[in-house]
């Protein structure tokens, strides 16, 4: 089992693929580091060598903020947001979309699904259905 950055890489799907399961690691990042460690991204995670993966692990804990490290910078980033009153901070307060899509009729990802009001359509069909029964 190859375990880099507290992440499993799978062993049975090529190299290049694997890195890319690591948070902050894309498919070009993941190029760039086996080319630096002189390893190919044809490479199966169980075909690496230890010095292989010992130097991949190398280049991605100096060279790149990965996981804990990069999600809780991320965290800090938006939360300055937030205290500085910024509108792209209030987008994320009030969990609405940051980046300038239409929210009139889309959006459900950030907002939620929809909340239907069922209590005003209840008390008018129980209205009519007590009227109907009179009848």
């Amino acid at each position: 089992m190859i375990r880099i950055a507290g992440v499993n890489i799978p062993e049975d799907k090529k190299i290049w693929f694997g890195l890319t399961k690591i948070y902050g690691i894309g498919r070009t990042s993941a190029f760039n580091i086996l080319e630096k460690a002189g390893v190919s991204p044809e490479k199966r995670g169980h075909e690496l060598t230890e010095a292989e993966i010992t130097a991949i692990r190398k280049i991605v804990e100096s060279e790149y903020k990965v996981e804990g490290e990069l999600r809780k910078e991320i965290q800090l980033n938006i939360k300055r947001l937030i205290d500085l009153g910024t509108y792209r901070g209030l987008r994320h307060l009030r969990g609405l979309p940051v980046r300038g899509q239409r929210t009139r009729s889309n959006a459900r990802t950030r907002k939620g699904p929809k909340r239907r009001i069922l209590s005003s359509r209840k008390k008018k069909e129980t209205v009519a259905t007590k009227e109907a029964k009179k009848e």
